[in-house]
C-alpha cells in the first residue's frame, strides 16, 4: 500500500540471461484524482565496485509506454557504493491530456551503464556485476479540493546556489543515524553528533511544516591520519517526505576536519511543486524530510578503519502556516503534515520502524493490507510475460470490494 516499502533486487547490464534482470517493470492501477508518487533506492554491497555513470533510472508510463516523468541518478565523481535513490511520479495537470485518466500505470526500474561516458577514465576498472538490493517506495496525495496558485512563492535567496544558511550554534547532542529510510533516526532543530565509519551512510529525519525552511550544516572530524584528499568523501543528501531527492552537498577529506553545507532551501509550500528547480520544486509538502550522511570507503583506507565523528547542525525556521485543502486523504494518512506526535519523536530521537513498512522478502506473495480507512492495497506478483526479472506491483482496490460486501451483508 502506500506509504510501504517493497523489497527486490535488481541485476547488472551486463550479467546475461542468468542474472536477475537490469529492467524490472511494476503494474499500478490508478485512480484520476491523486498523484502518485514512486522512490526507488538501489543497495549496492559494500566492497561493491562502481563506476562513475553506474546508476538507476525510474520512469512512470502509461500503456502505451509513454513517459509520465522520469529521473535518473548516478554514483559520478565519489564512485562510491552508497544508496542511490531515484523517483518518479503521476501528476495531475489540467492541461495535459496524458497519463491523467483512471487505469493501468507502469513503474519502470532500470539499472544503468555507460562504459564509454567522458568523465570516466579510461583506466577506470568497470562495476563488478553483483546484484542491487532494492527498495521501492509508493506515496499517493489527493488533488485539492480548489485549485491554487500555479506560481512558486518568491523568497530572497529560494534556490539560491551561493548564499548558505548561518550554522545554528550550541553543544552537540548524541542522536545515532538509521542506516535506511525505514530506520532513520528523528532530529529536530539543534546540534547533534554521532559516529560514522568508512562505507557507511547514516540516515535521520527531520518534521518541516508548512511555512517553514530546513537547513543543515554538516561536520566531520578528524581521521586518525592525514594525507591526499579523496574527491567527494563525504556526500550529504536531502529527500522530501516521498523520497524525492532534493538537494546535495559533498566535501573531499584529507583526514583533517571538513565542513558541508546544504545550499539555501526554500520554505515549504504547496506551490514550490510549480518551480523548475529540483531544491525549490522538491520542497512541495510538510513532514518527515530525510538526511542521509555518506562516508567514502577510500577514506578508511587512507586515513583509518575507525569511526569518524560527525555534527549535524540542523535549523528548523519560519513560522507554520496552514497547509492546503485536500479532496481526499493521503496515503500514507499522515504522509504530508507534521503533527504533535511527528514532533515528539523529533525531541525524543524515535527511530523509524526496522522495514520502512510493510515490505516483501523472498518467497512472500507481498500483500500488504490497508490500515485505517484506507481504499487501496498492494499486492507485488511475480509475473512472466515481461521478461526475466520482471515484478509487477499491482494496486487492488480491495477496501472498497470489502466496504460494498460490508453493506451487502448488512442489507
Amino acid at each position: 500500500m502506500p506509504g510501504a516499502t517493497y523489497r527486490s533486487s535488481i541485476g547488472h547490464p551486463e550479467a546475461g540471461a542468468s542474472g536477475t534482470g537490469s529492467k524490472l517493470y511494476y503494474r499500478l492501477e490508478l485512480g484520476a484524482r491523486d498523484n502518485v508518487y514512486v522512490s526507488v533506492t538501489a543497495l549496492p554491497g559494500l566492497g561493491s565496485r562502481v563506476a562513475f555513470a553506474d546508476g538507476l533510472k525510474v520512469s512512470v508510463q502509461d500503456t502505451d509506454g509513454f513517459d509520465c516523468d522520469f529521473k535518473s541518478v548516478r554514483f559520478g565523481t565519489s564512485r562510491s557504493p552508497r544508496p542511490l535513490t531515484a523517483s518518479a511520479m503521476r501528476k495531475l495537470t489540467p492541461d495535459e491530456r496524458r497519463c491523467q485518466g483512471a487505469g493501468t500505470y507502469y513503474v519502470v526500474v532500470e539499472r544503468t551503464t555507460n562504459t564509454r561516458s567522458p568523465v570516466s577514465s579510461a583506466t577506470e576498472e568497470p562495476s563488478s556485476t553483483e546484484d542491487w538490493d532494492m527498495e521501492l517506495y509508493v506515496a499517493s496525495e489527493p488533488s485539492l479540493v480548489k485549485a491554487g496558485p500555479t506560481t512558486p512563492p518568491q523568497e530572497p535567496d529560494s534556490g539560491s546556489e551561493t548564499a548558505a544558511p548561518v550554522p545554528l550554534a550550541g553543544r552537540p547532542l548524541p542522536r545515532a543515524g538509521g542506516s535506511s529510510f525505514g530506520t532513520a533516526r528523528a532530529l529536530g532543530k539543534g546540534v547533534w553528533s554521532d559516529r560514522i565509519k568508512a562505507g557507511q551512510t547514516r540516515y535521520y529525519r527531520v518534521p518541516v511544516d508548512w511555512g517553514q525552511r530546513l537547513s543543515a550544516t554538516l561536520e566531520v572530524g578528524s581521521g586518525s591520519r592525514s594525507g591526499d584528499y579523496v574527491t567527494s568523501a563525504v556526500v550529504m543528501e536531502l529527500f522530501n517526505p516521498v523520497r524525492g531527492p532534493v538537494e546535495s552537498a559533498d566535501a573531499a577529506y584529507d583526514g583533517r576536519q571538513r565542513t558541508t553545507i546544504l545550499p539555501t532551501l526554500p520554505s515549504v509550500a504547496y506551490e514550490n511543486r510549480f518551480a523548475p528547480l529540483d531544491r525549490v520544486s522538491g520542497m512541495r509538502f510538510a513532514g518527515w524530510y530525510y538526511l542521509a550522511v555518506h562516508l567514502n570507503p577510500d577514506v578508511g583506507t587512507r586515513f583509518g578503519q575507525d569511526a569518524i565523528g560527525l555534527t549535524l547542525r540542523v535549523n528548523v525556521a519560519g513560522e507554520r502556516r496552514e497547509g492546503p485543502a485536500y479532496a481526499g486523504t493521503a496515503r500514507p494518512a499522515d504522509g504530508f503534515g507534521v503533527t504533535e506526535r511527528d514532533e515528539a519523536a523529533a525531541r525524543n530521537g524515535a527511530g523509524g520502524s526496522a522495514g520502512g513498512g510493510a515490505g516483501t522478502g523472498p518467497g512472500s506473495d507481498g500483500t500488504a493490507a490497508a490500515s485505517g480507512g484506507g481504499d487501496t492495497a498492494m499486492k507485488v506478483l511475480a509475473a512472466a510475460g515481461f521478461g526475466t526479472g520482471t515484478v509487477l506491483l499491482a494496486v487492488l482496490g480491495v477496501w472498497r470490494l470489502v466496504g460494498r460486501r460490508r453493506v451487502i451483508r448488512s442489507g
